[in-house]
């Protein structure tokens, strides 16, 4: 009888909270379909970007999606490839949030290069000396690598029941996801270090010139994508009342979020002290001056992506008795991913905001550009952001991204 009892409940699916949930970020999502559409017909002069602060918000999001994307690479390396049999929970969801993070960023990046008929052109017209054409190569070739390890996860879905063939073609396809995470993690690293390079090659920026930019791009994606697919799958747990993860996963990841994450506070720091304490050029002196006088950088880097994205969580989870209470640790995982968004808004704006000295019309030492997102900028990225929102909840609930739920006790031991 208690088992009968129990079954409609473990198929009631659309329950209240849930369908007003999927209904707000449906909406939000045709908002954004609807900015998507007025810049596509009207061109980017609808944008508050200029030809001093050519990339912006969208260029921010596209940015933070391919980094809180990088679990994937991360957890599928760690399991297909280094054979850590402890973190095979981890993988479902980390190549399920990759997918969307990087659909994400396609979706941003169609929309900012004005002309999205003509997104293939870097496959036809190659030019080897562009950073961007080598990045393009390497987001095309993941994504369809991506695209390749979510398949058999929507085909294992009982949803496929009647069509055993394409369930059967998921499992060929399954089994050269070793090859895959080879692939994945080749292309990861590429391309995630050449955004960084993309800045750090700009000998006419100073305040980007530097070789430091493609190693913390790539470290810091790491601590963020493997912080945000365990927050996404800790808070999925809560929501759903069930333990979605062994303890012993979660402890191990979190061991290995927390050293990467001092690992890139060492570098961030002693870049900083390279560049601005220790030696300082003049070029990069006169930018950050001007960005201190015109702008909330100084607050934003060491308030928000310094101490709140960095340390406060480092030390939440080295130490066990912070680390114990769950909603804590979520906190501190979600702070993680959020100093990974601020550090490349950071990025991205700065070396723009500040134009080069030989830029025509600058005079004095506190000009800066101004770059404010106008409205249509602002609902396309709520409709983005929605719509990895969407994906997510409903992979969550139809899909098999997680396996099955294990029996409760203490998510975090000391």
């Amino acid at each position: 009888m208690a088992a009968t009892a129990s079954a409609p409940r473990q198929h009631k699916i659309f329950t209240t909270p849930f369908i007003l949930w999927v209904a707000s970020l449906t909406a939000v999502f045709i908002v954004g379909l609807v900015g998507m559409i007025t810049v596509l017909t009207q061109g980017l002069e609808v944008t508050g970007l200029t030809d001093q602060v050519p990339w912006g918000l969208w260029i921010t999001l596209d940015l933070s999606a391919i980094a809180l994307g990088a679990g994937a690479f991360s957890f599928s390396a760690a399991v297909y490839l280094f054979r850590i049999k402890s973190l095979e929970p981890m993988a479902r969801p980390a190549v399920f949030i990759g997918f969307l993070g990087y659909t994400s960023a396609m979706l941003a990046l169609a929309m900012d290069i004005g002309r999205p008929d003509r997104f293939y052109h870097p496959l036809i017209y190659w030019n080897v000396h562009s950073v961007l054409w080598e990045i393009t190569w390497c987001v095309i070739l993941y994504s369809t690598v991506l695209v390749l390890e979510v398949l058999p996860l929507v085909f294992d879905s009982h949803y496929f029941d009647r069509w055993p063939k394409l369930r059967q073609l998921g499992h060929t396809i399954h089994k050269a996801t070793p090859v895959f995470a080879v692939l994945g993690m080749a292309l990861s690293l590429l391309h995630q270090s050449s955004l960084g390079a993309t800045y750090g090659v700009l000998s006419g920026r100073a305040i980007w010139y530097k070789p430091s930019l493609p190693i913390m791009f790539i470290i810091s994606a790491v601590a963020g994508g493997m912080a945000m697919t365990l927050v996404a799958t800790l808070v999925t747990g809560q929501i759903r009342h069930m333990k979605l993860l062994p303890r012993r996963t979660i402890e191990i990841v979190l061991r290995i979020i927390g050293v990467i994450l001092l690992g890139y506070l060492y570098i961030k720091m002693w870049d900083w002290a390279a560049t601005t304490y220790y030696s300082v050029s003049p070029g990069t002196a006169d930018a950050l001056s001007r960005l201190r006088a015109t702008t909330p950088y100084t607050t934003t880097f060491w308030g928000l992506e310094i101490l709140l994205g960095g340390l406060f969580p480092a030390i939440i989870i080295f130490v066990p008795q912070l680390r114990k209470n769950i909603w804590v640790l979520i906190f501190a995982l979600t702070m993680i991913p959020m100093g990974v968004v601020v550090n490349r808004w950071n990025v991205t704006l700065s070396g723009l905001v500040v134009p080069p000295d030989w830029s025509p019309g600058i005079y004095g030492n506190t000009i800066a550009a101004r770059y404010l997102p106008t409205t249509i900028e602002v609902m396309v990225a709520a409709g983005i952001f929605a719509y990895a929102w969407l994906g997510y909840t409903l992979g969550v609930r139809f899909l098999p991204i997680f396996g099955k739920p294990l029996p409760k006790e203490r998510l975090i031991t000391d």
